[in-house]
């Protein structure tokens, strides 16, 4: 399939939002993390989409690869956004 013309390559399914996940990287006592996690909550809340949250202060690769854009939002592991969530961005990502 990898010489097949793109013409006439299947394209992926398109993930239904249950099947998503989304990731919040943080940290304790950070005002932008709780918003950040208020909006994640509320979006993921109405599509059924599972999330999870990340402590950076507990993990070093997240430190060393995140520390000065938290909060991160990952979206299937993808950086989406960093320091301010807007809801209907996410929605969006997370429906399309």
């Amino acid at each position: 399939m990898a010489g097949m013309s793109p013409i006439f390559r299947r394209k992926a399914a398109p993930k239904v939002p249950q099947d998503r996940l989304v990731t919040l990287i943080r940290k304790p006592g950070c005002h932008l993390c709780d918003d950040a996690q208020l909006v994640i909550e509320k979006v993921c809340a109405e599509l059924g989409v599972p999330w999870e949250r990340k402590d950076i202060t507990e993990d070093e690769e997240l430190h060393r690869q995140y520390w000065e854009q938290i909060p991160v939002v990952l979206v299937d592991g993808e950086q989406h956004t960093f320091w301010r969530v807007n809801e209907d961005r996410l929605r969006r990502a997370l429906t399309e």
